[in-house]
């Protein structure tokens, strides 16, 4: 059947209502989403982080994906060029692999003649499934850059001053929201504690600088803390899909 459809030259047609509401979706999607990237705030969101990280990053990366909002965001978002070429988290979320992917990754890259980047994008609880995998990379010298995507929180979080407030109510264990971590972690200094490159980023600007500055570098790790609004949140999803419990 494959030998026929190859010789009779056979595809799909492109112009039936099937992929007619498709496109229809894809543009639809684009468009919220670009809005979403470029809306004027005070502090970035997720859309905002990824369309500036896609400008920058090679066509040719080895892209790792992990966390909750940042990896379901970052597949639409965040898109390889090639394949084989990407490395997330899986369809249940299996947290704690990113890092342990992205040394792999990296180690294989350097044995080829010509070694791709690795680019692991992670939200930051994520990051604290395995973040101490950054001493290996350290260790062994792997130019891995990371990437954590900072809401203060496991979906969301809060901000620092309303930490502050919480904390005058009583023992946070009992009164902040238990999805909520510690504002403004400084992930950043775990990279620069083992000799790697951390870098502190709040604005477009310092993002881009800093995502330059690491792409070049092909002696170190380095790690890209860049801190968005706790309360951003991904697109509306239309269907219910992994959403709902089937019992």
């Amino acid at each position: 059947l494959v030998a026929l459809i190859k010789k009779d030259g056979w595809k799909y047609p492109s112009n039936t209502e099937w992929w007619s509401m498709l496109r229809e979706k894809v543009a639809a999607n684009t468009k919220i989403s670009k809005a979403l990237a470029l809306r004027a705030t005070p502090q970035m969101n997720y859309y905002t982080v990824f369309h500036h990280i896609s400008e920058l990053l090679p066509h040719d990366c080895i892209i790792v994906s992990e966390g909750a909002n940042t990896m379901d965001v970052g597949r639409t978002m965040l898109n390889n060029s090639l394949p084989r070429h990407r490395l997330d988290a899986g369809t249940f979320g299996t947290m704690g692999v990113g890092l342990g992917f992205a040394v792999a990754a990296a180690a294989v890259e350097r044995s080829r003649e010509k070694g791709r980047r690795v680019v692991c994008v992670e939200g930051d609880s994520a990051f604290g499934f395995s973040g101490m995998e950054v001493e290996t990379m350290c260790r062994y010298k792997l130019p891995v850059v990371i990437i954590v995507v900072n809401n203060n929180g496991i979906y969301s979080g809060v901000d620092a001053e309303t930490w502050k407030e919480m904390a005058k109510l009583g023992d946070l264990t009992s009164v902040a929201p238990p999805v909520s971590l510690l504002p403004e972690a400084r992930y950043d200094e775990v990279m620069t504690a083992f000799g790697g490159r951390g870098f502190l980023v709040k604005t477009v600007e310092e993002l881009r600088s800093a995502l330059q500055t690491s792409l070049s570098d092909w002696e170190n790790p380095s790690l890209l803390n860049v801190l968005i609004d706790p309360s951003s949140d991904r697109k509306q999803q239309e269907f219910p899909w992994l959403t709902r419990s089937n019992l």
